[in-house]
């Protein structure tokens, strides 16, 4: 979520947190900030994927990645 989403949202980011989940704030596309259910460790799974859909959306990333097409063109 953005800064200024995370900002026009931000009671909905405090439901979040009570309920258990993580809310990654990016700005300019890149992590700035995580809000995080009060005594819960450094990291959670939702975090984690938080993030990487925003690495994702930032690096423009569009549909499936072929893992065995990659290979193949790093062993030419």
């Amino acid at each position: 979520m953005s800064v200024d989403d995370g900002k026009a949202r931000f009671s909905e980011l405090v439901e979040r947190a009570e309920s258990g989940r993580s809310t990654v704030i990016t700005k300019r596309g890149r992590v700035v900030a995580k809000i995080v259910p009060a005594g819960t460790p450094d990291w959670d799974r939702a975090a984690v994927l938080d993030e990487a859909e925003a690495f994702r959306k930032r690096a423009n990333i569009k549909g499936g990645i072929d893992i065995r097409k990659l290979i193949e063109e790093g062993r030419r």
